[in-house]
């Protein structure tokens, strides 16, 4: 059962086009019956039980609040959204914003359908960046070849729309994969935390990492800021201070129990890194201690 309502609070120079799609275009793995390019303004609203159809945002400007089931999320300025109309939806201006200027076409086909798994995964409403310039040419080829009905036309338009979301799916593809990749260099980071007092090697976290070393590397210094050597040091120099403050053992076995091989290693590096040596940073908290009321 189809039921829409609506505020059109939007500016002058929308555009909001409909057709009836023709035999040629209906044996199409894309087809569109609907787009638009809408300058909303504050109060934009639509809400709709059912459209036997997909709808692709994209927003320009602004931002939109898009509402589906127990799913509500906002779709800022850049990021593109595929939504199952099928199931009641509302969308409008997000919140605390003056406008959203996005466009917007009902698409279906057995071309969507077979992109829906991944730009939808688990029926969940999933927001993707798009680039700008050719996401625009798209949209615009869309709206301007919508009601010809040339078989020249229809195939632009069919082509535009695929464009449109396998793009969407390369990026939503980049993200897991961005994703994924942070995620191993917090394990790698985690494992020289749990392991910083043994004696490790860039192969190893090489090896669990499953990555090239080169790439290994770049990931490291991208996520961590510094290189995994590096966050090795910096991570036995914290866990000695805390010794140094907290316990009588000597230089030497605070060395030790940090991992580092020898005092004078030790001693080296951690003068380098905090600008005093081990005794004179134990000799200086003290006396700070000493001083506080």
């Amino acid at each position: 059962m189809l039921s829409l309502t609506y505020n059109m609070d939007v500016e002058s120079s929308s555009k909001w086009i409909c057709t009836t799609p023709g035999a040629i275009a209906l044996k199409q793995p894309y087809l569109c019956t609907e787009a638009g390019l809408f300058f909303g303004n504050q109060w934009f609203s639509t809400a709709r039980l059912g459209k036997d159809s997909y709808i692709l945002f994209f927003t320009l400007k602004g931002a939109g609040l898009i509402e589906q089931g127990d799913q509500q999320l906002i779709l800022p300025a850049g990021q593109a959204l595929l939504m199952n109309c099928r199931t009641p939806q509302s969308y409008c201006t997000a919140p605390n914003h003056t406008c959203w200027h996005h466009y917007w076409i009902h698409i279906d086909g057995p071309g969507v359908r077979s992109m829906e798994e991944f730009l939808i995964p688990n029926q969940k409403l999933t927001p993707i960046p798009l680039g700008n310039m050719d996401s625009k040419s798209c949209f615009d080829t869309v709206l301007t070849t919508l009601q010809s009905g040339t078989v020249d036309s229809v195939m632009q338009l069919s082509l535009s729309v695929h464009r449109l979301l396998a793009t969407m799916v390369h990026s939503h593809f980049s993200q897991v994969e961005n994703q994924s990749s942070r995620q191993v260099i917090l394990d790698a980071a985690a494992f020289i935390r749990r392991h910083y007092q043994d004696s490790l090697c860039l192969d190893l976290l090489v090896e669990q990492a499953c990555l090239s070393k080169s790439y290994f590397l770049r990931l490291f210094r991208q996520y961590m800021g510094t290189t995994p050597y590096n966050y090795l040091l910096g991570y036995r120099i914290s866990q000695a201070k805390e010794l140094l403050l907290t316990t009588s053992l000597s230089v030497g076995a605070v060395a030790s129990h940090v991992g580092f091989a020898n005092e004078s290693t030790f001693s080296t590096r951690f003068s380098t890194m905090t600008g005093q040596s081990p005794l004179q940073y134990r000799k200086s908290a003290f006396q700070i201690s000493d001083k506080m009321p």
